[in-house]
């Protein structure tokens, strides 16, 4: 195998003529553990006699790796977590598929060091966690993290045939085709919420409301500084500081807690933001309602047979349906199968398979008679 290091963009159309495949492995080495965005700092496109490993460090831009990708087949694992610093960076894919989308159609590992093994059987560096978390944006790099960087690309081809043939004997192609329509369609989505802020659950109104200012403001600092947002004030903290808040702006940084970036440039905004939270009205704690005994036995009835239907297909049962997607029909009173799989916002493939076992389960709940109401947890 040959590795081509490229950190000057004259030399890049050479480089990538010497990839000569119609489907070629695609990753991202990215520099973004401090950031707010996702910023490649290193793009490994190749196959197993020839990897390119394009430093975006020192080509920020490379406009002719979008043309080179755009009259091939790309292949990556985990696309969701590549195709931002890939788009940030110029770079677009017209034909594309996720070897670990496959994996989950196929009731295999998705994790990529498993999913060659069982495969393929190649093993790839045993140090996977040290490389993911080495500093990518240090030139030189090492030769170990150059080997590394190419070992993530050279078997993505030939793992992605073999999988590929795997779906078609097992009937399941339409499966990964509607699913990882779905990953590219909701890529870049924002799914960052305040509400998802560990330990949560623990505050009163008050705190909940003082907690969500915090976020809010932390959030607009992060994005216009491009920082992470836990590297600004960390989620313990805003915890802390919502249960306990600061007096001043600098009691407020002193309570981050944190080496590294300091808070101490955005402390007053960070506290006027606390003091909002703490003067304003109270934040109420969002309920799911309450819920009967059959809806209860409705939700509990479509999980066992969720899973009984995910050990006959062999499918982790959150792949084939996660268990929140089943609140909803539980205590939604659909009138039909098609009406619950609606309701739980299934995919077709999700429905293909679940719908009748589904509606028999919510059936069987909703002919008991109902008794008293309890707190869903």
């Amino acid at each position: 195998m040959q590795i081509t290091f490229v950190d000057d963009p004259r030399d890049l159309t050479t480089a990538l003529a010497a990839v000569d495949a119609d489907i070629v492995g695609v990753d991202v080495e990215r520099a973004d553990a401090p950031r707010y965005f996702r910023r490649a700092a290193l793009i490994q496109v190749g196959t197993f006699d020839h990897v390119v490993l394009v430093d975006t460090v020192a080509i920020p831009q490379v406009p002719l790796l979008h043309d080179f990708l755009q009259e091939r087949t790309s292949i990556l694992h985990a696309i969701h977590n590549d195709l931002e610093p890939l788009r940030a960076a110029g770079v677009g894919l017209n034909g594309v598929h996720d070897t670990a989308v496959a994996a989950a159609m196929l009731g295999l590992p998705i994790g990529l060091d498993p999913l060659l093994q069982d495969v393929l059987g190649v093993a790839l560096s045993p140090d996977k966690e040290r490389f993911q978390r080495a500093d990518w944006e240090q030139r030189p790099l090492p030769d170990e993290m150059v080997a590394y960087a190419a070992g993530d690309v050279i078997h993505l081809p030939a793992l992605w045939l073999s999988l590929t043939d795997r779906l078609a004997d097992s009937g399941r192609q339409a499966w990964y085709d509607e699913e990882i329509a779905s990953v590219i369609t909701n890529e870049g989505e924002d799914t960052r919420d305040w509400t998802r802020t560990k330990g949560l659950g623990r505050l009163d109104g008050r705190a909940r409301a003082i907690l969500r200012h915090l976020w809010h403001a932390r959030e607009r600092l992060a994005r216009a500084d491009d920082v992470a947002p836990n590297r600004l004030l960390r989620e313990a903290t805003m915890i802390d500081l919502a249960e306990r808040p600061a007096d001043t702006a600098d009691a407020l940084t002193r309570r981050n807690q944190r080496r590294g970036r300091p808070t101490s440039e955005h402390a007053e905004e960070l506290f006027a933001a606390q003091q909002a939270g703490l003067e304003g009205p109270e934040e109420p704690r969002e309920r799911n309602g309450r819920w009967t005994e059959r809806e209860r036995a409705a939700y509990d009835g479509m999980r066992t047979a969720r899973a009984a239907v995910a050990k006959q297909v062999g499918l982790d049962p959150g792949v084939l349906c996660p268990s929140r997607a089943l609140w909803a029909p539980a205590r939604g009173e659909p009138t039909s199968p098609q009406e619950l799989c609606d309701l739980a916002g299934l995919k077709d493939w999700q429905a293909e398979v679940l719908a009748a076992p589904l509606w028999q389960a919510y059936t069987d709940a909703m002919q008991n008679d109902p008794v008293e109401v309890e707190q869903h947890e």
